[in-house]
C-alpha cells in the first residue's frame, strides 16, 4: 500500500475547517499540517481549493444481490459508490430472499469484505419482510447488525412495530422505517394530487407517509427506543420528526437527493425512470425537503440507490417498479441543494458522512463489526476513509458511464457542479482523478 499526502486542501472537521497537508501511511491517517514531510517514495498529490473529509456513508444502498444479480450485485454497487466518494454503504434487506438470518447476512459480508468499499448489512425487522414475526434480531445484532429495517414496505401492524422497538432497545440496535400505509397507498404510481388526475395515473397521496411517520412517534414515545425515518419526502412528515426532536424522543430522519432535486411534474412525460416510492412530491414539499439540509431538520442524505433491469424500467409507467440510481451523483446533487458556492462544507459533510456513520454504527467500538471506523475525524491515527471533492468540477451526468450494472437514473444530460476527485479506503486510493484505480 502506497503512502499519500494529499498537500493544500480544506481540510474539514467537524465544527470547522482549515487548510492543511493529510499523510496516509499504511491506512491510517499519519500526519495532518502544514508542510507535512512525507516518507520517500510517497505519492504527492496537489488538492488545492478541494475538500477533504471523511468518505461519505450512505445509509440506503440497494445492492440486489441475492437474487437479482441482473440489475445490480454487491461488487458492481460497491464500484458505483466508490465513484461517488463513499467508503461505506449499507446493503438494504430487500433481496431475494430477504436478508433475515445469519447465513444471509454473513454472505452479504463476506463478499462485501472483497469490495471496493465496506459494505455493512441491514436485517429485516420480520421473517421475510411480511410484517408479522419478528427476524431474529438478537443473532444478526451478535454478529454485527445494527440496522434493521423492512425497507421496501413498512411494518404495517402496529403492534409489531412495537414489539419489535421493545425488543431492539437492550440489544443496542436501531430500527428504519419505510413510512406508508399500504391502504391508503394502495397501487398509487405517483403524487396524489390535481397533477395525477390530470396524467390518469393512481396517487399515492402524501398521508401514506404522515400517518406512519405520527404512529411511530408515538411508538417511539411509548418505548423509548430509536428509530430512523428513511427517505421522508413531506413538509409534515419532517415537521413531526422535527417535533418528536424538540420533545427529545431518539428519531433520526434521512432525505434523498432525488425528493431535494426533483418534483412530480418530472412525471408528466410518463418516463419510468421517474418512478419512486415515496414518490415525487409537489414543489412545496420539494423545497422543505431541501431546506431541511440547512435547518438542521434532516440528519442524513441517503441515496435510496435502487438499481432496475433496463427492460422493467421500458414498461408503462403504472407497470413498471419504482426505484432509481443515486451513488453517483448524490455528493453533487447535496453540494447543489445547500447553496453551490455557497455551501456550507461542515454541514456538507455532517450529512454526507458523519451523520450517517453514526445512524448505522459505522464508528465500531468491538470486533464484531467487520470493517473499518467511518465518518471519524480527519486525524492523526483515525482510519484513512477519505474523499476530495472539487467543489468546483464540472460535468455532465451520463447513463454510458455508470458503474452500476443498472442505468435507471434520472439525471441523464444533466450538468452538474462538484466532484469527487479521489476515494480512500481503508487507506487505498480506489478512485483516482475520478476515475476507479
Amino acid at each position: 500500500m502506497e503512502s499519500v499526502v494529499l498537500r493544500n486542501g480544506v481540510v474539514v472537521g467537524s465544527d470547522a475547517v482549515s487548510v492543511a497537508d493529510v499523510l496516509i501511511v499504511d491506512g491510517l491517517i499519519a500526519a495532518v499540517g502544514v508542510n507535512v514531510d512525507a516518507p520517500v517514495g510517497a505519492r504527492d498529490v496537489d488538492v488545492t481549493g478541494c475538500w477533504v473529509g471523511p468518505g461519505f456513508v450512505d445509509l440506503h444502498t440497494h445492492l440486489r444481490e441475492p437474487g437479482r444479480e441482473s440489475a445490480e450485485t454487491i461488487a458492481s454497487g460497491a464500484l458505483a459508490a466508490a465513484v461517488g466518494g463513499f467508503s461505506a454503504i449499507v446493503a438494504m434487506p430487500n433481496t431475494e430472499p430477504a436478508i433475515d438470518n445469519v447465513a444471509l447476512a454473513t454472505y452479504v459480508l463476506d463478499q462485501g469484505s472483497r469490495a471496493v468499499v465496506d459494505v455493512a448489512v441491514a436485517g429485516a425487522i420480520t421473517q421475510g419482510r411480511h410484517g408479522e414475526r419478528l427476524a431474529p434480531m438478537a443473532e444478526l445484532a451478535q454478529l454485527g447488525v445494527r440496522l434493521f429495517t423492512d425497507d421496501g414496505t413498512g411494518v404495517q401492524n402496529a403492534a409489531v412495530m412495537r414489539r419489535a422497538l421493545s425488543y431492539a432497545r437492550p440489544l443496542g440496535v436501531r430500527l428504519a422505517q419505510h413510512c406508508e400505509d399500504e391502504n391508503l397507498a394502495a397501487d398509487g404510481s405517483m403524487n396524489e394530487g390535481s397533477l395525477s388526475s390530470r396524467l390518469g395515473l393512481i396517487g399515492r397521496p402524501a398521508a401514506a407517509e404522515e400517518v406512519m411517520v405520527a404512529r411511530d412517534i408515538q411508538l417511539v414515545r411509548l418505548t423509548g427506543a430509536p428509530l430512523h425515518f428513511l427517505h421522508l419526502s413531506t413538509a409534515r412528515s419532517l415537521a413531526m420528526v422535527g417535533a418528536a426532536r424538540d420533545e427529545g424522543l431518539p428519531v433520526t430522519v434521512e432525505v434523498t437527493p432525488h425528493h431535494f432535486s426533483l418534483d412530480e411534474s418530472a412525471c408528466s412525460t410518463y418516463d419510468a425512470h421517474f418512478k419512486v416510492n415515496p414518490p415525487l412530491r409537489s414543489p412545496e414539499d420539494v423545497a422543505a425537503v431541501r431546506a431541511s439540509l440547512t435547518n438542521g431538520l434532516a440528519d442524513a442524505v441517503a441515496t435510496d440507490h435502487a438499481p432496475h433491469a433496463a427492460e422493467l424500467k421500458d414498461l408503462p409507467f403504472d407497470e413498471a417498479p419504482a426505484g432509481m440510481l443515486g451513488l453517483e451523483h448524490a455528493a453533487s446533487l447535496t453540494y447543489e441543494a445547500l447553496g453551490g458556492s455557497s455551501a456550507d462544507p461542515v454541514r456538507f459533510f455532517a450529512l454526507m458522512s458523519r451523520n450517517p456513520a453514526r445512524i448505522a454504527g459505522l464508528r465500531p467500538s468491538d470486533d464484531r463489526i467487520r470493517h473499518s471506523g467511518h465518518g471519524g475525524a480527519v486525524a492523526v491515527g483515525e482510519d484513512a476513509n477519505l474523499v476530495v471533492f472539487d467543489p468546483n468540477g464540472a460535468w455532465v451526468a451520463s447513463r454510458e458511464t455508470l458503474q452500476s450494472l443498472a442505468s435507471n437514473t434520472p439525471y441523464h444530460g444533466r450538468n452538474l457542479m462538484g466532484r469527487v476527485r479521489f476515494t480512500v479506503v481503508r487507506g487505498a486510493v480506489v478512485v483516482d482523478e475520478g476515475v476507479l484505480a
